[in-house]
C-alpha cells in the first residue's frame, strides 16, 4: 500500500499541470517541494529498482497471486522510471559524473524517456490507485 501512495505522489510531482488545473492553490506547495525534487527522484529511483529486484526474487508469488505480483512489478518499474526522470540532475551529479561513458548513456536514456514524462505521471497515478485497491481487496 505504501508503494501505491508513494507512486500517486510521484505521479503528481511528474505532472504538476494536472494538479494545478484542478487545484490552483497547490502551486505554493509544489513550489516548496521543487528544490527537493532531485533528492526525491533519486530516492524513488532506487526504491523502484529495489522493488523490481525484490519482485524478481519473489517469482513464486506469480503462481499464487499473479495480480499482486504484476501490480508490484508495474508499480516498481514506473517508480524507477519517474524517479530517474525527476532525479536525473542528482543522479548525474552524484553517480554518473565520474564516468564519461555513464554520463553519455544516462543523457541518452533521459532524452528517450523525457517526452513521455506526462504519460508516466498519469500511469503512476492510475497504477498507484490500482496498487492500493489490490492490497485492500
Amino acid at each position: 500500500m505504501i508503494y501505491g501512495i508513494a507512486l500517486i505522489i510521484l505521479g503528481i510531482l511528474a505532472v504538476p499541470s494536472l494538479l494545478l488545473s484542478r487545484k490552483p492553490e497547490a502551486k505554493e506547495y509544489l513550489d516548496k517541494i521543487t528544490p527537493y525534487q532531485g533528492w526525491i527522484g533519486l530516492i524513488f529511483c532506487f526504491w523502484g529498482l529495489w522493488g523490481i529486484f525484490r519482485a524478481v526474487l519473489s517469482m513464486g508469488l506469480l503462481g499464487k497471486a499473479p495480480i499482486i505480483w504484476i501490480t508490484w512489478v508495474a508499480t516498481s518499474a514506473v517508480t524507477a522510471v519517474l524517479g530517474f526522470l525527476l532525479g536525473y540532475g542528482m543522479i548525474q551529479e552524484l553517480l554518473l559524473s565520474k564516468n564519461e561513458e555513464a554520463t553519455k548513456k544516462g543523457a541518452e536514456l533521459k532524452a528517450k524517456l523525457a517526452p513521455m514524462q506526462g504519460k508516466f505521471g498519469l500511469a503512476a497515478i492510475i497504477i498507484g490507485v490500482i496498487s492500493i485497491l489490490v492490497r485492500i481487496f
